[in-house]
């Protein structure tokens, strides 16, 4: 799994990478706002904004996958996100905006006065590909830092680490 990153103040610049469609400029902006517009309508009425994804131009009317992280005085308040393409890209990144603000069970909901400390992150993500290894040293010599993402499964537990979770990993 690889990401793109949607535009934030730390990397206007970021390209999509291989297998996924570039976005414009302006849709990686309209993801943004659509996602501060939902973590804004979630407090006033504790649901996210509702939009219409056919009202929307392609790409960001078909399957996307994305994690919204947030992120309040530079430490994680909220990550949440999907792993396959199931639902329109604009409507998982207003989705994934409102579950990171207020359903990651890590963190209680998010409060107004809040609201002024975060920043907000979505990484819009490649299909997953499986990666047969036999060791950790495998592994370690075959994921690409800063590139590669990882979903860790063991049974029916999981976890995903994000390309952007490199920088902050020993």
């Amino acid at each position: 799994m690889a990401e793109q990153d949607i535009p934030s103040p730390e990397r206007p610049d970021a390209k999509a990478p291989e297998g996924l469609t570039p976005l414009a400029q302006s849709h990686r902006e309209q993801l943004r706002e659509l996602a501060w517009e939902s973590i804004r309508v979630g407090l006033d009425t504790g649901r996210p904004l509702q939009i219409r994804s056919e009202d929307y131009p392609p790409p960001l009317s078909e399957p996307g996958a994305t994690f919204v992280t947030l992120e309040k005085d530079g430490d994680l308040r909220g990550c949440v996100g999907t792993l396959y393409p199931w639902r329109p890209l604009v409507e998982d990144v207003v989705n994934n905006a409102f579950s990171a603000a207020f359903r990651d069970p890590r963190f209680p909901p998010l409060e107004r006065q809040e609201l002024l400390r975060l920043k907000l992150h979505i990484s819009r993500l490649t299909q997953p590909e499986p990666l047969e290894v036999a060791s950790r040293e495998e592994l370690l010599q075959r994921l690409v830092p800063g590139e590669d993402g990882l979903v860790v499964e063991d049974g029916w537990r999981r976890a995903t680490f994000l390309p952007q979770v490199w920088a902050s990993l020993p």
